[in-house]
């Protein structure tokens, strides 16, 4: 890979970057954490074009480990890339659906064009997913992937994750 890595600490909302990956629920329909500070910040512009997706193509919802872009309507940003991160299950192996949201991500960004783009860390709010091992199957997952993209920046909003983040970029 010869993209850059890069971290950053504070509201992925306030990054200028081709192209801002959303921590999504499946609905596309707005939530909290991530996905509602996008949809607040962004203005109604997001909602409309995720709808309009919603009844053309994702009727039941987007699944798990997918992605899709759309507007980025007042973000200092061309898209938004959506995510939809897995429920973290200690009964379960998850991780391969949590890596396929990063991979995906990259996938349609290349097909934007986009050579910035913006990642939080994915299901670690309300999906609970360990932030240590996120960062894990984050960084592995785009160091491993094939991408046209020139900065990939992992954009943390507290000092947890970022040291997390760092370690694993060391």
């Amino acid at each position: 890979m010869s993209a850059t890595l890069t971290l950053v600490r504070g509201d992925i909302t306030r990054q200028s970057a081709d192209a801002i990956v959303n921590a999504a629920n499946s609905s596309l329909l707005g939530g909290g954490g991530v996905d509602g500070a996008i949809h607040r910040r962004g203005g109604p512009a997001i909602l409309e074009e995720c709808r309009r997706l919603r009844a053309s193509r994702y009727g039941e919802g987007l699944p798990t480990g997918r992605a899709v872009a759309t507007t980025a309507g007042d973000l200092d940003a061309r898209w938004v890339i959506h995510t939809v991160g897995p429920v973290f299950s200690r009964e379960e192996d998850r991780s391969a659906l949590l890596a396929s949201c990063y991979r995906e991500s990259l996938r349609v960004a290349d097909g934007l064009g986009a050579r910035t783009v913006a990642f939080p860390a994915v299901s670690t709010g309300v999906y609970g997913w360990p932030m240590e091992d996120a960062a894990r199957i984050a960084v592995q997952t785009v160091r491993d992937a094939e991408t046209a993209v020139e900065e990939i920046r992992f954009v943390l909003f507290d000092e947890q994750a970022y040291a997390a983040f760092a370690a694993r970029l060391r």
